[in-house]
């Protein structure tokens, strides 16, 4: 078996101003601007918040994978993911890290919940190595899980 490649493509049009109109390849269209500390508009996308939005889409969906693998019964996901932009005195800017919270909950059913939150670790792990986007980026990737397990369906959780 050879590597092979795939294409995505993404098109952006200026509108006026500090705006413009993205069509994504795979359907989308939306407004973005600048973020309005860097002379842009409020209430559009921003590139800082697709970046981080990015990762945190990648690394959830690779983690709904992992969750399938290792059969996990995932109740829900949530996370929120911070990215930090460093401002260089000479004005050039990079993303220096990007957090991701994620709360997951999951049913234990019979199993131990130790064992349980050892697979939605594994799969955490598993999401980070295989993201795509977290595999494309020089900013570190951090992974701050809040694990909730339902131990027999008890409605009782542990985290």
């Amino acid at each position: 078996m050879t590597a092979r490649t795939e294409t995505y493509t993404a098109s952006v049009a200026w509108t006026g101003g500090h705006r413009g109109r993205l069509k994504l390849g795979n359907g989308p269209e939306m407004d973005f601007s600048a973020p309005p500390a860097s002379h842009g508009e409020a209430g559009v996308l921003t590139p800082e918040d697709a970046f981080v939005a990015a990762v945190n889409t990648c690394v959830m969906l690779m983690f709904i994978w992992a969750a399938e693998r290792f059969r996990l019964d995932l109740v829900s996901y949530d996370c929120r993911a911070e990215g930090t932009k460093l401002i260089e005195l000479d004005r050039t800017e990079i993303f220096t890290e990007v957090v991701l919270r994620p709360r997951i909950a999951v049913r234990a059913g019979k199993e131990p919940p130790e064992a349980v939150e050892k697979r939605v670790r594994r799969g955490l792990d598993g999401a980070r190595r295989f993201s795509l986007v977290a595999n494309s980026v020089k900013s570190n990737i951090v992974i701050e899980p809040e694990i909730l397990i339902d131990s027999l369906g008890s409605g009782k959780q542990r985290g």
